[in-house]
């Protein structure tokens, strides 16, 4: 188990340019009293939900500068609109992902489709044949369904009869979509995942918890996306006329303060997994935790409450800020900082970064006004660079 600092969102370095001249740390935000937690509804039995642990309360320890210790064997916490990697523990493991892999399904399906939309359930998406699991909306063959209305059932309550018919309507075919998801993680520099279902019941496809953590920063891009895994229930008509009311199964939409989503999975191969995301004071983080051999939700928590705890968003540089004088080849240049840098950086006394200035080899003397001769590298405790 290790923390991983906050330079980590660059490649390893915090690096701002720096740029030729002609001739301050943001204090941090004041935490916000969060509100107490509520009790989740009871959890969802089959034939419409699967046992997933609804948890009524959160075994988290108090939070502090130091990471908690995590139990399960693969997990990241980052912040969810940069992506600076703030805990590691096994992010590059690459494990099967159950209902997670619906992330991407929901991704594809706002970039390729309109949620008004309506949807024609086929055969296969409504087949009873024992490849939708427990979890279901219980769809009909030939029932018109929104777009709209299928993704709060593959988000919400993880159906994966959904998932198939969401995957039939954007890309003609299951396989087809399959492809289509492996395409847009290869864009998403998701080295490390294969997916082989829209809705990952197989257990077949695999990802790393780094690789979620990309694939849910770019859901996030989308309000839509927001909007629907941060809802708590929905109701969705149903073929006969009446009503399908459907719950989230992310209970720490009920139990954490803050939460804001997004999804949660299990099989019996791939553990218990969730990726939660929770915003106050303007910061937003996401804590993915995998294969967990009980509930995954307390983890989680954990990793979430360690990030607000300990990591303040500061201003690291602001754009033409002056950094002295460069020793250029030919001669000195007075210089400043090309760019606004932010980064969350530790709180705790002493683990705050400390900066240097990396000038270019080849940077021409006399530099014009403007010109990049070097950049400004940050580096935190525990780094190597």
């Amino acid at each position: 188990m290790r923390r991983i600092p906050a330079a980590r969102v660059l490649g390893g370095l915090l690096v701002a340019l720096l740029l030729a001249q002609g001739t301050g740390a943001m204090p941090g935000w004041r935490r916000a009293h969060a509100a107490p937690p509520q009790t989740p509804p009871p959890t969802p039995v089959p034939p419409f939900g699967s046992p997933s642990p609804f948890v009524s309360r959160l075994a988290t320890p108090s939070p502090g500068a130091e990471p908690p210790t995590i139990s399960a064997p693969s997990a990241v916490l980052a912040d969810l609109d940069t992506g600076q990697v703030l805990f590691e523990q096994g992010g590059r493991i690459r494990r099967p992902i159950a209902s997670l892999t619906k992330i991407m399904t929901a991704l594809l399906v706002l970039e390729r489709a309109r949620l008004s939309d309506q949807v024609v359930v086929s055969e296969r998406a409504a087949s009873p044949d024992g490849d939708l699991g427990q979890s279901e909306l219980g769809l009909e063959p030939g029932e018109r369904v929104r777009v709209g209305d299928l993704l709060y059932a593959l988000l919400l309550q993880s159906a994966n009869d959904a998932a198939l018919a969401l995957a039939e309507h954007v890309a003609g075919s299951v396989e087809r979509f399959v492809r289509l998801m492996n395409a847009r993680a290869r864009r998403l520099g998701m080295r490390g995942t294969e997916f082989r279902s829209p809705s990952g019941l197989d257990d077949r496809g695999t990802s790393t918890a780094l690789d979620l953590v990309r694939l849910t920063r770019a859901a996030y891009r989308d309000p839509r996306f927001a909007r629907i895994v941060a809802e708590r229930v929905h109701e969705i008509p149903s073929a006969d006329g009446g009503v399908r009311r459907i719950q989230n199964r992310n209970v720490l939409l009920w139990l954490y303060p803050g939460a804001i989503g997004v999804k949660t999975g299990y099989t019996r191969a791939a553990g218990y997994c969730v990726v939660a995301a929770a915003e106050r004071d303007g910061l937003r983080l996401v804590a993915v935790v995998l294969g967990a051999s009980g509930e995954a939700f307390s983890d989680a928590a954990a990793l979430l409450d360690h990030g607000f705890f300990a990591y303040d968003r500061r201003v690291l540089v602001r754009a033409g800020e002056p950094l002295g004088w460069a020793e250029l080849v030919g001669g000195r240049v007075p210089v400043a900082a090309g760019a606004t840098l932010e980064a969350l950086v530790p709180t705790a006394p002493g683990s705050g970064p400390t900066s240097s200035v990396r000038i270019d080899p080849g940077a021409a003397f006399p530099p014009a006004r403007g010109e990049r001769v070097g950049a400004v590298v940050f580096r935190l405790p525990g780094m190597t660079l």
